[in-house]
């Protein structure tokens, strides 16, 4: 009983407040991006994010170094969550999983529908497949108690399958021109930490000096950068340590010190240097091309039908029960939440039309329409259900 009460909270459930506050900073960088891409800065802006810094331009530091520290949060809170939170048994892992499932098949068929006479266009399937959940429990944030406590869990455990479905999916189908060399060096790198994580080695500098070598390693082999992050999170030990518990383990204290540094620093820097698209001339048969069409309603109708009646599916057969204290209503609102993609939807985008900038825009618009559609509607519906006490009174 005591080793049970030393185990620590849930990281996400104990850091639930500052991943609402994270996210309405990424909701406030994301609009000053579009004010200042649409005033007379925008000429300065768009040029400081091509200016290079040694080797790599501004953004591409952005996209490829700065994401990648994401990248190893989103990996560490995959193998903790897997290991030793909402997701590490079977039951617990049944109903997020599926919504999940349905929550990216469902959207890159929408998307696939709608541009399925525009070619060029195909490859950005995986765009609306993404759910952001910063974005997310940041609306959340705004009702209060209204929202159960279980729909937030739910949530974030389906994110993080999520992000994990996110980063496979950048790694098969979003990694060209290898160079064996490289990848050869960068996997002889991971086999050294995965060593390092057999013989219990548990200060965290050897791992993170290794990381910076595996990340420029990988930089250079063709496969996107920020999977060096994924990779690195995975080595790192959760073992206890000398007896002092889980939450002096490598990976948790590596968790806990990149949890603020991701939400208040790397995300914003990211809304900020991605979502700044020129809205001059931007008309209502631009808003209705296949692409950004096809993006907004993936995010908006996709998520709505996979998330909500792959969910509905797996508790009407009895393979999972709703999460305690939700209803119906509950379970529609969360899942047109689940359509706010932002930082991983265009993250994907960027991947999926690196050469092609009015494309990107397109992408952009779509992402940007379909999240703001989709947190307005799914805010709308939970206000409309029963508050939390009150679903819990007439479960009484």
């Amino acid at each position: 009983m005591q080793d049970q009460k030393q185990r620590p909270v849930s990281v996400f459930r104990e850091f639930l407040d500052s991943e609402a506050a994270g996210g309405i900073i990424l909701m406030a960088a994301a609009a000053l991006a579009l004010i200042v891409a649409n005033s007379p800065l925008a000429g300065t802006y768009f040029a400081v994010l091509h200016a290079y810094l040694g080797p790599l331009s501004v953004s591409h530091w952005v996209n490829d170094g700065l994401m990648a520290v994401f990248f190893l949060l989103v990996g560490l809170e995959i193998k903790r969550e897997m290991l030793d939170g909402q997701l590490s048994t079977w039951p617990r892992r049944v109903l997020p999983g599926i919504a999940a499932a349905g929550g990216m098949v469902v959207p890159a068929l929408v998307y696939v529908a709608v541009n399925s006479n525009n070619p060029a266009a195909l490859s950005g399937w995986a765009i609306p497949t993404a759910t952001d959940i910063a974005f997310a429990l940041g609306v959340l944030s705004l009702l209060g108690s209204r929202v159960p406590a279980s729909l937030k869990v739910f949530l974030t455990a389906l994110a993080i399958i999520d992000d994990l479905g996110a980063v496979i999916i950048i790694a098969i189908f979003y990694t060209s021109g290898l160079s064996l060399a490289y990848l050869g060096a960068a996997l002889a790198v991971i086999a050294v930490l995965v060593v390092l994580n057999r013989m219990r080695v548990m200060m965290l500098v050897p791992y993170l000096v290794l990381g910076a070598i595996l990340w420029v390693l990988v930089l250079k082999s063709g496969v996107h950068a920020t999977l060096a992050g994924v990779a690195l999170a995975l080595t790192i030990p959760l073992e206890r340590s000398a007896g002092l518990g889980h939450d002096h383990s490598p990976l948790h204290r590596l968790e806990h010190g990149l949890h603020k540094l991701v939400a208040f620093i790397v995300i914003p820097i990211f809304g900020f240097a991605n979502a700044g698209v020129s809205l001059a001339g931007l008309s209502v048969s631009a808003l209705i091309e296949p692409l950004t069409l096809g993006v907004a309603a993936g995010l908006v109708v996709g998520k709505l039908v996979g998330v909500f009646g792959s969910s509905a599916l797996a508790i009407r057969f009895g393979l999972a029960d709703l999460p305690a204290h939700a209803g119906w209503l509950h379970m529609i609102g969360i899942s047109l939440l689940c359509g706010i993609g932002f930082t991983m939807s265009l993250f994907i985008g960027l991947l999926a039309f690196a050469s092609d900038v009015a494309l990107q825009d397109a992408v952009k618009v779509g992402i940007l329409a379909g999240s703001f559609i989709a947190a307005l509607l799914g805010a709308a519906v939970l206000l409309m259900a029963p508050a939390a006490s009150g679903v819990e009174e007439a479960e009484e």
